[in-house]
């Protein structure tokens, strides 16, 4: 319901932009952070309000829904999929519309308990949030996003007369229905443009002319607040003839968090995998996979590379990590700890270009992080450029079991075998 893929827009995404729906470049808020800043930019929401404990859902029911006869219950978790969602305790569904009486009780079996969604993976996440909100009379579901876009070099807005549902599946079946609305980001949105996407919703009963206010408000909303997706399944018309932004997904690009400190306060490294969380702490890159042998590298494209070279061999990596062109012996220790930190690592490589970086920098943070974190798993080291035979003497002289390497095959070679010895 909340995820955006790429058959929706499958002719304006490059393979780096795909790329992008990974871990990087954005912070991702809850729903309930969401709608409060879309509020603030005057685009209707639903009333709503997020608890943590049973003393706060009893306290927003009698003071924010004294007289709803019916609630919406939601779980809060980053991740899609919560509507058909199961929670490890058996209850079915991250989200429920409910009788007032019985908020309490739903809302009891989500808070703590872990939701596993087809987003989450199969160990789900903690429920630490409910979103309480009013429940509307929902007339018309549509489907409305921004995006970035790579082809048209700007904003490019998405809207479909149906929504509330998969957008992947519609745009496949009725790619007819898919609406793709490219805005100049140097003139930006005009009536015009607005009147487009509107076109595209194709409302029954809502006024065109404030179905406009509200499409360039979210524009707005969009550009002001750097985000690099803004996805509304449903927007919705209610019986008031109001169009109303009734589910939403925000995420913002991280390289605005200088500006953006107010939003970026906001992130919930509770939700995120705690090895990226540390890596962040680092100043490192690292995203983590599924594989068997754990990777540090430095720079971006060496890391793609070695990643290849070890599929090639017929390993897979598990994770990417990237310490840069200037890491200190510090944060080369500090990766060894994230990467012993998965279980599912049963090798690592080690695979340094030194240019900035120096070989002999990487070798003694090598040696002290196979000190303090005491290795179980064989590491195959390939050091190349810079200072490479000072850190080579080092590695040698630590009196570690360490794996050397003369080139990258060879270390990726080395790295396949070493899992099973």
């Amino acid at each position: 319901m909340r995820g955006l893929l790429n058959k929706v827009v499958s002719r304006s995404l490059s393979v780096a932009g795909k790329w992008q729906q990974q871990q990087l470049r954005r912070l991702n808020v809850h729903e309930y952070q969401g709608a409060e800043l879309m509020g603030k930019h005057g685009i209707n929401v639903p009333k709503g309000v997020a608890v943590s404990s049973i003393e706060e859902v009893r306290k927003a029911i009698q003071e924010v829904f004294p007289n709803q006869s019916e609630i919406v219950v939601k779980s809060q978790i980053l991740a899609g999929g919560r509507g058909l969602g199961t929670f490890k305790s058996g209850l079915q569904g991250g989200v429920h519309i409910v009788k007032s009486e019985k908020v309490e009780d739903i809302a009891g079996k989500m808070l703590g308990q872990v939701l596993v969604t087809k987003q989450t993976g199969p160990q789900g996440k903690v429920v630490s949030k409910v979103y309480l909100c009013e429940k509307l009379s929902l007339t018309n579901e549509m489907y409305f996003a921004i995006m970035l876009d790579r082809q048209t070099a700007g904003p490019l807005i998405i809207a479909c007369k149906k929504g509330g549902t998969s957008i992947e599946d519609l745009a496949e079946k009725f790619p007819d229905l898919i609406i793709k609305v490219p805005i100049d980001v140097f003139e930006g949105i005009t009536d015009e443009d607005a009147a487009k996407v509107v076109d595209g919703l194709a409302p029954k009963s809502a006024d065109k002319k404030d179905c406009i206010e509200q499409v360039k408000k979210l524009y707005k909303l969009f550009c002001d607040s750097d985000c690099t997706l803004l996805e509304i399944n449903p927007i919705a018309e209610t019986a008031d003839n109001k169009l109303v932004a009734a589910d939403a997904k925000l995420n913002f690009d991280d390289n605005a968090a200088f500006r953006q400190k107010e939003l970026f306060a906001l992130r919930d490294p509770t939700q995120e995998d705690p090895r990226e969380v540390a890596a962040a702490k680092a100043d490192l890159n690292y995203i983590g996979l599924d594989g068997e042998i754990g990777c540090m590298v430095n720079g971006a494209g060496l890391a793609m590379a070695t990643m290849d070279i070890i599929k090639l061999h017929g390993g897979t990596p598990a994770n990417f990590l990237d310490v840069g062109g200037n890491a200190s012996e510090g944060q080369v220790v500090e990766a060894f700890k994230i990467l012993t930190s998965d279980d599912k690592v049963k090798a690592i490589l080690v695979n340094i270009f030194g240019g900035i970086m120096k070989c002999d920098v990487i070798a003694s943070g090598i040696v002290n992080a196979a000190k303090q974190v005491s290795l179980k798993v064989p590491v195959v080291v390939r050091l190349e450029g810079t200072n490479v035979d000072q850190g080579k003497r080092i590695l040698k002289e630590s009196g570690m079991a360490l794996i050397t390497a003369e080139d990258l095959d060879d270390a990726a070679e080395k790295a396949v075998k070493a899992l099973s010895s």
